[in-house]
């Protein structure tokens, strides 16, 4: 009796305890892990070393300078510069005296085609010669007639009319032959074209044994002046203030970057495009000679208004994770790093601040020093 007493509390507290267990089991938060618990470490901004003293400190000083844009561009042909090559006479090309690249100076030969046209027109120009030639001999013996009155007046009208249209026939197939390029004195079926100004040729669309068909074809050549170029960019709406139509900018070749040029807005598309929300701005620039078609092109253009900037030394910049940051002393002796947007580069080996500390703060002198020594 005494053992059933006793064991009769232990069964309902195993009975209690395995209801329990089923109602976790059955439970998914009951089975979810528990959350992790996060240690906050120390601010990342702040840093702290043994010998402060080791780090000299500079202060920033102020320097006062336009906001500057600097967008990309690349270099075009001034299209009011291009000119075409074409033959108004159709034919057969023969020759080809010039390939695309090639530089020409005025009158230079650049092809030669045979064609019909010119043999046509050196027929007609021959027959006109012959009918003025006829009529003006039956005008001179009309006169003698009409002087001793053996003829009309009439007679002598006609005999001057037909002579002067004579005389325009001949005037008009000359002019022909001239509009074809043929010479009236050397009479052949084969034309040359020669280049009508001096340039570079930066477009060939002619092969030898090739057809022409005057206008109807596309020109033979086109040349180029290279004296002087167009840079084409894209600014964005917001920046559109820093760009003035008649207004300088300065501008870089990716190629020859310690080389700085001048070039002149000339133009500022009216329309944006709707999916960049930029305008095309263009620039003219004066050739120097190793400016090519299609380089890239850094264009830096200078606000008007004047502003306030810090100038720090170019060690104190850090260029860590594509940003810029200077480490300024605390009291306590920490030094704190601060992001930063760097400038331009000055003399004195100083760089300019745009954003991040104001001049006479104090900044770490060499940031790199300080760097290497914190993730050491």
């Amino acid at each position: 009796m005494k053992h059933t007493i006793f064991l009769a509390p232990l069964l309902a507290l195993a009975t209690l305890l395995a209801g329990c267990g089923s109602t976790r089991a059955n439970d998914p938060a009951a089975a979810a892990p528990p959350p992790a618990e996060v240690e906050q470490d120390g601010r990342a901004d702040l840093v702290k070393v043994a010998h402060r003293e080791q780090f000299p400190i500079a202060t920033a000083t102020e320097f006062v300078s336009a906001p500057v844009l600097n967008v990309t561009g690349v270099v075009n042909a001034d299209v009011s510069r291009n000119v075409p090559v074409i033959s108004l006479a159709s034919g057969r090309i023969l020759e080809i005296h010039a390939r695309l690249g090639d530089s020409v100076t005025k009158g230079q030969l650049l092809l030669r085609v045979q064609s019909a046209d010119i043999a046509a027109a050196f027929s007609d120009y021959r027959q006109a010669l012959a009918d003025q030639t006829l009529a003006l001999a039956q005008l001179a013996r009309t006169k003698l007639l009409y002087d001793r009155g053996a003829v009309a007046q009439k007679d002598l009208e006609v005999a001057q009319d037909i002579a002067e249209k004579a005389r325009v026939t001949v005037e008009t197939t000359t002019e022909r032959l001239r509009i074809l390029g043929a010479d009236k004195d050397h009479p052949s079926p084969v034309v040359d074209i020669v280049a009508p100004v001096s340039g570079v040729i930066t477009d060939q669309q002619v092969t030898a044994a090739a057809g022409t068909q005057g206008l109807a074809s596309p020109s033979a050549f086109t040349i180029s002046d290279l004296s002087h170029v167009w840079v084409i960019c894209d600014v964005y709406e917001n920046d559109l203030s820093f760009a003035s139509v008649g207004e300088y900018a300065e501008i870089r070749l990716n190629a020859y970057p310690e080389k700085v040029l001048r070039a002149r807005v000339s133009n500022i598309s009216p329309n944006l495009d709707p999916n960049l929300r930029t305008a095309k701005v263009r620039l003219e620039v004066e050739n120097p000679g190793f400016i090519r078609f299609g380089m890239f092109v850094t264009a830096t253009f200078r606000g008007q208004s004047k502003e306030v900037r810090a100038t720090v030394p170019a060690t104190a910049v850090l260029h860590l994770h594509d940003r810029d940051w200077v480490y300024v002393p605390l009291e306590n002796g920490q030094f704190r790093r601060v992001e930063v947007a760097g400038g331009e580069m000055l003399p004195g080996n100083l760089q300019e601040i745009r954003s991040g500390i104001e001049p006479g703060q104090r900044v770490v002198q060499n940031a790199l020093v300080l760097q290497n020594t914190v993730e050491q």
